[in-house]
């Protein structure tokens, strides 16, 4: 049954004694952060800070920071059982033949049940009232962030010519009672959004829900196709429709389930300072010129929660949200690069910045072409290393990746160097957005990829031996 909300997601994290009450008084300024740094990097529970420094709620933070939190979140048992169901809706022989197709009918019906729920009223419009951002406990995270940012915002958009919405994950720095900084990157779709209504002039419309239920917090991530909207994915994880409300002051729908509702608009011609801030890369991103967000209404429920987390050197709880995108959408690569087994985007690797692939190798150059197939694919294009190895590699196994890498490339025959466009947090390249990647092929070669020489067998027991040594282990005494 999906969660009703996010204090829903907070009673059961309760009972299974995965969540921490914080009945002391903290501070916003840094102090959360601190507390919250050390209880990940030590594997630990999710935290409510039920006394916040000048502020009348409470904030959840790490509700998503272990791998037993996020299966809870998602209400799966296992991530890659989400991934499994993506394949199995993916897979067109389940719907040949009248048999298959008679089948198949629960699986459309689902389909069919996840597109959201417009509501005439909503527990997020409990309450409205002038918006005073100052009351709300956002964080400054780190000592050299710019200002206090909300970190976990579901920011809705509305394309202006085909009226679909939009709905991303864009941090924003609180600039005083109702303004913030509207952090959309060159290549987000927000930004895209943001493009077309500075053709038209004038202001934006905006909604920015805080605090839904994890599903949906999570699908505000999700590196979706444009056209698959991030609340009907949400009804998908869910396996129910999110309930959605309209606002109280313009046209966009929000989900009904939030805690908080900040309503507003973009002016099309204002730009503002934004950062530094202390990013998931381990490093601060620099200050830069963006949009600004205005609030003109806030809406809540009685008694809501604030939703934050911290990102900064891995591992956070962020990266835990990285490694369900991971397994959420390997199928959708595959459809493109069927040879693919596996992947692993390490988390030192911060998302962007390296994956590692094991491929069925059936023709030579196929490792290149997986790495030139992959930097084509929406936000894979920012991935600024790509490591190819062999089918029975495990790319989790870093050691055993590594000892491939070291071992199996010839320098001039197996690195590959591309130009192309970089994430926006990227602070290496020399320009900004674009720079340079490397793909590693760490594949067996032959003579067709030009090496004659005989490639080397790995060494391994036979198999005869380890089941006797399997058998007799108790007699050696080695405990």
């Amino acid at each position: 049954m999906a969660y009703k909300d996010l204090q829903d997601f907070i009673n059961v994290l309760e009972q299974k004694h995965l969540l921490k009450r914080i009945s002391v008084e903290v501070d916003s300024h840094l102090e959360i952060t601190e507390i919250t740094d050390r209880v990940v990097k030590a594997g630990g529970p999710a935290l409510l800070f039920e006394k916040v420094k000048g502020s009348p709620y409470p904030v959840l933070i790490n509700a998503f920071g272990s791998y037993e939190r996020l299966n809870l979140a998602l209400e799966v048992d296992d991530i890659n059982d989400i991934s499994k169901l993506i394949s199995d809706f993916m897979d067109m022989s389940s719907y040949l033949g009248l048999v298959n197709k008679m089948k198949s009918v629960p699986k459309l019906a689902r389909l069919a049940k996840v597109f959201p729920w417009k509501v005439p009223t909503a527990a997020c419009q409990e309450v409205v009232e002038e918006p005073d951002l100052s009351k709300l406990p956002v964080l400054k995270c780190w000592p050299e962030d710019g200002g206090r940012f909300m970190t976990l915002p579901l920011v809705v958009t509305k394309d202006p010519e085909t009226g679909m919405q939009n709905m991303g994950m864009y941090r924003l720095q609180v600039y005083d009672r109702n303004t913030t900084g509207m952090h959309w990157h060159l290549h987000k779709d927000g930004r895209a959004i943001y493009e077309k209504y500075r053709k038209l002039g004038g202001k934006m419309p905006v909604s920015v829900a805080l605090g839904c239920d994890p599903a949906t917090i999570y699908s505000a991530t999700a590196p979706l196709p444009k056209e698959i909207d991030e609340m009907l994915f949400a009804g998908f994880l869910r396996k129910m429709p999110l309930p959605i409300v309209k606002c109280k002051t313009n046209d966009i729908y929000v989900p009904a389930n939030a805690e908080f509702i900040l309503e507003g608009y973009v002016d099309v011609d204002e730009l503002r300072e934004e950062g530094p801030f202390g990013d998931h890369t381990g490093y601060y991103s620099l200050k830069d010129m963006y949009p600004v967000f205005h609030v003109t209404c806030l809406t809540r429920r009685k008694n809501p929660v604030y939703p934050a987390t911290v990102v900064g050197k891995p591992p956070m709880e962020d990266c835990y949200l990285g490694k369900a995108t991971e397994r959420i959408f390997l199928p959708l690569l595959r459809i493109q690069c069927p040879e693919i087994v596996d992947m692993n985007f390490p988390l030192e690797g911060v998302f962007h910045n390296c994956v590692i692939v094991s491929i069925k190798k059936r023709y030579p150059g196929q490792a290149k072409k997986v790495m030139h197939a992959l930097w084509g694919m929406g936000q894979m294009m920012y991935t600024k290393m790509i490591v190819v190895v062999d089918e029975n590699i495990n790319p989790h196994d870093l050691s055993t990746v590594a000892w491939k890498v070291f071992n199996n490339i010839d320098a001039a025959r197996d690195l590959v160097i591309v130009e192309g466009p970089l994430d926006a947090l990227d602070h290496a390249s020399p320009l900004p957005h674009y720079g340079h990647k490397l793909g590693i092929d760490a594949t067996k070669k032959g003579p067709s990829e030009g090496h004659f020489r005989e490639w080397p067998n790995d060494i391994e027991m036979d198999s005869e031996t380890k089941e006797l040594v399997i058998r007799r282990w108790k007699e050696y005494g080695i405990e």
